[in-house]
């Protein structure tokens, strides 16, 4: 199964940012999207349900998505148990807070740092920051992720420059 990730797209209506087009050739493979949060409207969910099944959080500038998107989500994707949150806290003592909230996930994909990050966690947890495909901030570039899962078993992952 091959999965596009993405978080803190901040795609607003009116303005004439869109999707970058390396984004968009992964999405058109995706099995599954997945959204870590700061989507913005609804607008963008559709875009990206177009492509495939989309599972996304609130995130802190969703404002018109409170009571459409959930604060945490799990989803299990080919066997593998993935854990979704926008924002995971401040950096210290990540790894063991993001393990205590979901002791049982295999992958913690979250979002609103804009920073990128594959991390090994407690007990092989994988942590994944796609970064933003829009919005890169203090970043070099702009990102989102690529994950495989094969029955049951994270086969890769990596973040793309976008």
């Amino acid at each position: 199964m091959w999965v596009t990730a993405m978080g803190d797209t901040h795609v607003r209506r009116g303005r004439n940012r869109r999707l970058p087009e390396l984004l968009c050739e992964s999405l058109a493979r995706a099995d599954a999207v997945l959204h870590a949060g700061d989507v913005l409207t609804s607008e963008l969910l559709e875009e990206l349900a177009s492509y495939a099944p989309v599972y996304a959080v609130l995130g802190n500038n969703d404002h018109e998505l409170v009571g459409v998107l959930p604060e945490t989500r799990r989803v299990t994707l080919d066997g593998v148990d993935v854990a979704m949150v926008h924002d995971p806290g401040p950096r210290a003592g990540r790894v063991a807070r993001l393990h205590r909230r979901f002791p049982d996930a295999d992958v913690v994909v979250f979002g609103h740092t804009h920073e990128p990050c594959e991390q090994t966690g407690i007990d092989g947890q994988l942590l994944f920051n796609p970064g933003s495909p829009t919005q890169r901030r203090r970043q070099p570039f702009h990102t989102f992720g690529e994950l495989e899962f094969r029955n049951g078993r994270i086969v890769s992952h990596q973040i793309v420059r976008a």
